[in-house]
């Protein structure tokens, strides 16, 4: 759905050329859906996007597990799984020193610390916000006692836009000093922290090396969202987007590049994605040893409904590790219910990467 931007205080987190929009709409996640493409046709006149039932797979549609011809998938010991199960395989190169998957399981606090519309990370004050992420963390670590938990914070840090700004890029930059802010957080439990680009009608070329500062920090990783890249020159929440293996290539080779330049431990790619045409030709996204990425299923529904999207459009094309992403709102509409961490565990293969929003 569209997201008013909160009044005023916004502005001095704002990029100067883009202040004149804080009194415009911010685009957030909640809005996505777990069908195939949205068209303007299905949407409704409202704001609101709707909640669409599954379809089947296009049947253009292939499963993809091996990434990439080159290279041989590397067996990992699952350490959240019992001595009987066998070992899970995961594609591309082996992890090097200091890689966080798949030693531990991520979990995540998403939003946007200056809008309460975006997720939890801006609902609540701060303190507030961690002791959430507290119960999280516990309730993960009771379900599987043997995966050390991550905490992380997934800030988005450039938000697509209902109206074209400066360059018609339908998107808007938050400044150094809200990503600051969100590190001056992580601090206080011990959080890695991930910086979510939505670049609207601009480009990965165009929005990340801005990041560069904050990237080369051991702690900072990347996210980028799918649904809002708007290749077609369509505006933003009108259609869902889509990242071709080009663009994510051009990702993780920025942060491999950086990982090597600062010898940093490897980076954490966080590609979203609930429906199929989300990310093209999958097949070619390039493993790197310094990047680990993961494939992150975030689409909201009732229980089944998510479950049967992460089966078609993660599982099927897995690319490397996978995410999935629970709505503490969207996930409960229509009497529904938020999946627990065991249901979610029973996956396969389980999520390393657990976004709540």
């Amino acid at each position: 759905m569209l997201n008013h931007l909160p009044p005023y205080s916004l502005k001095k987190h704002l990029k100067p050329a883009a202040a004149v929009l804080a009194a415009t709409l911010l685009l957030g996640s909640a809005s996505c859906t777990q069908d195939k493409e949205v068209h303007s046709a299905t949407l409704p006149a409202t704001t609101e996007k709707y909640e669409l039932p599954a379809q089947p797979t296009d049947s253009t549609s292939t499963a993809s597990s091996d990434t990439s011809a080159a290279q041989t998938p590397t067996v990992i010991p699952a350490t959240a799984a019992p001595a009987t199960e066998a070992p899970t395989v995961y594609p591309g190169p082996a992890p090097l020193p200091g890689a966080i998957l798949p030693h531990k399981r991520i979990l995540a606090y998403y939003g946007n610390p200056l809008s309460k519309r975006m997720g939890i990370l801006g609902e609540y004050p701060v303190e507030e916000m961690l002791s959430r992420l507290d119960e999280e963390v516990a309730n993960w670590t009771k379900a599987d006692s043997l995966t050390p938990v991550q905490p992380a914070l997934h800030a988005i840090v450039v938000t697509a836009q209902g109206h074209p700004g400066r360059g018609d890029k339908y998107r808007l930059r938050m400044t150094d000093k809200m990503i600051e802010d969100v590190l001056e957080m992580a601090k206080k439990r011990d959080a890695i922290v991930f910086l979510d680009v939505q670049v609207g009608r601009s480009t990965l070329p165009e929005e990340l090396p801005r990041l560069t500062q904050f990237l080369k920090l051991p702690n900072v990783h990347l996210g980028i969202d799918a649904e809002f890249a708007m290749k077609d020159g369509e505006v933003p929440g009108k259609k869902i987007g889509s990242f071709d293996a080009e663009d994510i290539n051009y990702a993780t080779g920025l942060l491999a590049d950086i990982t090597k330049e600062y010898n940093l431990p490897p980076k954490l790619l966080i590609v979203h994605r609930f429906t199929q045409r989300m990310i093209q030709n999958s097949q070619d996204i390039e493993l790197r040893p310094e990047v680990q990425v993961v494939m992150h299923m975030d689409g909201w529904g009732p229980p089944a409904l998510k479950k049967d999207t992460y089966r078609r459009f993660i599982v099927k094309e897995p690319v490397q590790f996978t995410g999935f992403k629970v709505f503490y709102k969207n996930d409960t509409r229509n009497n529904s219910r938020l999946m627990t961490p065991e249901e979610i565990l029973k996956l396969d293969p389980k999520p390393l990467y657990i976004q709540y929003q």
